[in-house]
């Protein structure tokens, strides 16, 4: 039996990259897994099948995790078919990148109200939840290294992930009577179907190769450390992130003497 053994897990943006790498990881651990996703529904009836082949119920929720209402729903949903909620991942997530002074406004407000207040609304209602059946839980958010590193053209997307930041350690606060412990995770670039929305094959390649380890991250790298922070076993972890980011925060001098500089 996995360490999630007899759990229930509700991930969001869980039909492909780091949500559905998540979802599958969280299931070979023995939990049963709620899939929400938005547009990608052959994709999340793919990752649905993937969890039943490992023996665990899968559930699918083609819900906008904007709507405050929709998610209330979906967690009500959760658990009425499954019967609990134990761990909530917040991999929802859009972006757009555009100069800020002159960035589409619908963009800019959708990258922030999916980004982060559909991170809140998830970690609202399935907190809630976890209080009202006390039995504890965790909460991974997805954060970014946007959150500290002023990247251009990514105004909205660094706005919300700085402000995840913050609701991710002010949860934390509040749930520790609950002990509902809520963590974060910081992603370095990692190889997804939206990141390779923006660049084509060869200029990622190009790209990663001068990142300090050389390359891209994979999602099933963020799964494994989301799964570590949902375990149980990490139940002295509250209030942290977690870089799994290639030395991306390590300072430049670490590259001195390679003729980049």
């Amino acid at each position: 039996m996995g360490p999630l053994a007899g759990k229930v897990a509700l991930v969001t943006g869980a039909s492909s990259g780091i949500g559905r790498a998540t979802a599958t990881a969280l299931a070979k651990a023995g939990a049963d897994v709620a899939l929400n996703y938005f547009s990608l529904e052959p994709e999340a009836e793919a990752a649905a099948r993937d969890i039943e082949a490992l023996g665990r119920k899968a559930l699918l929720f083609p819900v906008d995790v904007s709507d405050q209402s929709a998610v209330e729903r979906m967690v009500a949903d959760t658990v009425a078919n499954l019967g609990r909620v134990d761990v909530f991942v917040s991999s929802a997530v859009f972006s757009e990148r555009q100069p800020f002074t002159t960035a589409d406004m619908a963009g800019f407000r959708k990258t922030i109200d999916v980004s982060l207040w559909g991170a809140y609304y998830g970690l609202r209602a399935t907190c809630a939840e976890m209080i009202r059946r006390g039995e504890g839980g965790s909460a991974v958010i997805v954060s970014s290294p946007h959150a500290q590193i002023a990247f251009p053209n990514c105004m909205a997307y660094n706005m919300a992930k700085a402000a995840l930041d913050q609701m991710m350690r002010t949860a934390a606060t509040e749930l520790l009577p609950h002990k509902i412990r809520v963590n974060a995770v910081y992603p370095g670039w990692t190889d997804t179907p939206g990141e390779r929305k923006f660049l084509p094959d060869d200029q990622i390649q190009k790209a990663a190769a001068g990142l300090p380890w050389g390359r891209l991250a994979t999602s099933d790298e963020i799964a494994r450390a989301v799964l570590f922070l949902a375990d149980p076993a990490s139940d002295y972890i509250t209030g942290t992130i977690l870089h799994i980011d290639g030395g991306l925060f390590l300072p430049w001098w670490s590259k001195r003497g390679t003729g980049d500089f």
